[in-house]
């Protein structure tokens, strides 16, 4: 279809991967596609014109033959009076193709002479709508597979009042202190900071968790690596069980695929409800690629190897352990590797660094802690609804 100039139109309130991919699909057999997000004064939208105009530009900005405007009226006039002779229509089942069957005859009965393709949806992103995504957030559900991270950032600030930043560096470089010191500034500040220790949420699932879940996912770690590492009660012994899986990164990998999905359930328990700053404290954030938890929004702590192995001694150590957590992460240089690639790969993140090696720094921390509040301010004034 050769000097071809074609509409794909939705509310845009907010953008999905469900319109993305007929945008992609479209964009391959057309020269030029408008992306027309539309306003309807009868209806009552979550984010403004100009907030789903910019999200829609940020997830879309990869495709070099597409636009994004706004416009307004009936889409065939729209299409009419900017020379747009096909209209772009996406189905994801019969009551879509319905409606889209109805807008092309109304369109038709325009005499405009403007064509429409229909893209049926793809099968796995069926389910995936907008209001779905919204409805979803509302209740703390994960919608890092419905919306790019830009989107879904935005749906946590408005819908839940949040802002999820990920704090991680090499073992005993000083996390929990800033997680500590981010809580104090918090409360002088005002500003609502919750603490969420991954690893602990792991620790638990291993050590207490008594739901049936909790207790098929022992049972499947102790026949993956061997019935010694489960005591009498039937919970996993951390200690034995880090001396399989630190010692080899395939096991360690296989570890974290197990314990994936109640991980990430038992973290959606933990955030709801949640408003303000939310800081997910995690050493293995980045090994894991769990950066979109926290929209690849990330808080690097380092600090130098003296003063690393003596808060390792510290906390009583062995040489063997502290060699077993020391191989069973990537460095500060890697951990940033990644999360730097990740920022690029999905449009989305900043990287906070923190040196954590010297006295007095309390000062320094309170720098950082300013800048991220004032970089989502908006977090403290939620809007909770939608049409």
């Amino acid at each position: 279809m050769k000097n071809t100039r074609a509409i794909y139109a939705f509310s845009g309130d907010p953008i999905t991967f469900g319109h993305i991919h007929i945008i992609e699909r479209a964009a391959k057999i057309v020269d030029e596609l408008i992306v027309g997000i539309g306003i309807n004064p009868a209806k009552k939208y979550l984010f403004t014109i100009e907030e789903r105009l910019q999200l829609a530009k940020d997830a879309l900005a990869k495709f070099s033959n597409v636009s994004v405007v706004a416009f307004q009226g009936l889409l065939v006039d729209y299409a009419f009076e900017n020379n747009i002779k096909v209209i772009i229509r996406g189905l994801r089942n019969s009551e879509d193709f319905n409606m889209e069957i109805m807008l092309h005859q109304i369109g038709e009965s325009q005499k405009s002479n403007i064509e429409t393709i229909f893209f049926p949806s793809n099968q796995n992103m069926s389910h995936i709508s907008s209001g779905a995504t919204k409805a979803l957030q509302l209740e703390q559900g994960f919608v890092f597979e419905y919306v790019p991270l830009n989107v879904k950032q935005k749906l946590e600030e408005r819908l839940t009042g949040q802002f999820i930043i990920g704090v991680t560096g090499e073992i005993a470089c000083g996390k929990s202190y800033l997680c500590s010191m981010f809580s104090k500034f918090g409360e002088e500040s005002n500003i609502p900071v919750t603490v969420i220790d991954v690893d602990k949420i792991g620790h638990q699932i291993l050590e207490l968790q008594s739901e049936p879940l909790y207790k098929e996912l022992r049972e499947e770690i102790a026949n993956t690596f061997g019935e010694e590492i489960k005591n009498p009660e039937g919970f996993i012994d951390r200690k034995k069980l880090g001396k399989i899986i630190f010692n080899d990164p395939e096991k360690l990998k296989q570890f974290n695929q197990i314990i994936y999905k109640p991980l990430l359930l038992k973290l959606r328990r933990e955030l709801y409800g949640k408003k303000g700053l939310i800081l997910l404290d995690s050493a293995l954030i980045a090994e894991t690629k769990m950066t979109y938890l926290c929209n690849n929004n990330i808080i690097l702590v380092n600090t130098d190897t003296e003063n690393q192995l003596n808060r390792m001694n510290e906390r009583s150590y062995s040489e063997e352990q502290i060699k077993q957590r020391m191989n069973g992460q990537y460095s500060s240089s890697l951990k940033e590797e990644y999360v730097k690639n990740t920022i690029i790969k999905d449009g989305c993140g900043n990287i906070y660094k923190f040196e954590n090696s010297v006295e007095g720094n309390e000062s320094e921390l309170k720098n950082l802690f300013t800048r991220i509040k004032n970089d989502f301010v908006n977090i403290m004034e939620p809007k909770p609804q939608f049409g």
